[in-house]
């Protein structure tokens, strides 16, 4: 390969991605019982085959009473680091870093899916253990109407969660995973505390800037012990957020975590009130979240990943050499488009044997390439009277 900043290795403490190329963590509601499915199998082990430097595995969850919906997946706890570990075992076999988010819903928990319009989701018996699925959050503010009251956390309930993240930690650790990432965006717990819009408590995880990173601080601290010195430690930010949380604290808490173990700042906006991530009122335009990425590195001196409609090779290739981020995640592009990676390499001219590709894969890719098929029939046909590919 030639060189290219999106294909340049990267190596974070102990570990080291062979490109730039994140799969960002996506929901999928399709775990049972918290655990996982053939589905997140088959829908992992696609970006990875795909060519993605890093594959995270979506939000899971640090206790039962944070999942979001019931198709949430689950480490509270060991029964699911075996099953985790296949999914772990197949991403490295197809020469991804497998990583996964750390997560609690907080308020955002006991939801409908998505399709069916998120909200409140009803009492059911067939959820043996709905009254373990408490609902809780900072305050006793909702996420917005139609989502369910949650209970304000006592100190129990803070210390019993800050446990639950490094015990999580613990075993995403036995599980095989490479690099963790903490979810404190998008209305979800950690997010909760951080800003003032949903954090009204009067004592000392309240009121002021210190008090409410306090959760944040106390949460990567314990994680950070129980995770690998070796190990990468990403945390997810709303980078701003319409409820009162702005850039200047977003680097300001970078600058906080980074000596306390935190490698790199994933940077998103926006989940605090009942919008979605995207309603926040920034313009959708390509990149639109590539500038919090930029600020957080330049002004608190820390790794960034960028998020938000990065779409195009060039456009990824561009945010890299511009310094604006040192890594960039792909999502939704990747659903349309689970070999991104590889298209991303030929149209950068830069892997004209396909070597990106796993070898199951790449050889006949590169063997079409060879053929001179140019898009007509007859040349198709003459490249495999010459030795193409069979078309079987």
């Amino acid at each position: 390969m030639t060189e290219s900043a999106l294909f340049t290795p990267i190596t974070l403490r102990g570990v080291t991605l062979k490109n730039r190329i994140v799969a960002a963590p996506m929901w999928q509601y399709c775990g049972v019982d918290g655990f996982p499915t053939d589905w997140h199998l088959m829908n992992l082990g696609r970006f990875a085959a795909g060519g993605a430097g890093l594959v995270f595995q979506e939000g899971t969850t640090v206790e039962r009473r944070g999942c979001g919906t019931v198709g949430d997946l689950g480490l509270w706890d060991d029964r699911f680091v075996a099953p985790l570990r296949r999914i772990v075992d197949f991403l490295k076999s197809c020469g991804a870093v497998p990583g996964i988010q750390l997560m609690h819903a907080g308020r955002k928990a006991r939801q409908r899916f998505p399709w069916d319009g998120r909200g409140a989701l009803p009492r059911s018996a067939e959820i043996a253990d709905w009254d373990d699925w408490d609902v809780v959050a900072p305050s006793a503010i909702p996420q917005g109407e139609g989502y369910p009251m949650p209970r304000a956390m006592t100190r129990e309930d803070i210390d019993r969660c800050v446990a639950a993240w490094g015990s999580a930690a613990s075993r995403a650790d036995q599980a095989g995973y490479e690099v963790l990432e903490l979810h404190a965006a998008h209305g979800y717990l950690i997010h909760e505390f951080l800003s003032p819009a949903s954090n009204r408590r009067t004592d000392g995880y309240g009121g002021s800037f210190e008090n409410r990173i306090r959760f944040a601080v106390e949460v990567v601290e314990r994680v950070r012990a129980a995770w690998p010195d070796h190990k990468p430690l990403f945390l997810r930010i709303s980078a701003m957020d319409e409820g009162g949380w702005a850039v200047e604290d977003s680097v300001t808490l970078a600058r906080i975590l980074k000596p306390l173990g935190v490698d790199c700042f994933d940077c998103s906006s926006g989940g605090i009130s009942g919008a979605s991530p995207i309603e926040t009122g920034i313009s959708l335009t390509y990149g639109y979240q590539v500038g919090f990425a930029e600020r957080v590195r330049r002004e608190a001196s820390l790794p960034t990943m960028a998020v938000g409609l990065i779409i195009h090779a060039d456009q990824a290739e561009d945010i890299l050499r511009d310094g604006q981020a040192d890594l960039v995640a792909i999502a939704r592009e990747l659903l349309h488009n689970p070999n991104w990676p590889i298209d991303a390499a030929q149209k950068l001219g830069i892997d004209p044997a396909f070597a990106l590709a796993p070898v199951q894969h790449g050889h006949f890719l590169h063997r079409r390439a060879l053929s001179g098929f140019t898009g007509s029939l007859s040349t198709w046909t003459t490249g495999m009277s010459t030795g193409g590919m069979s078309a079987g």
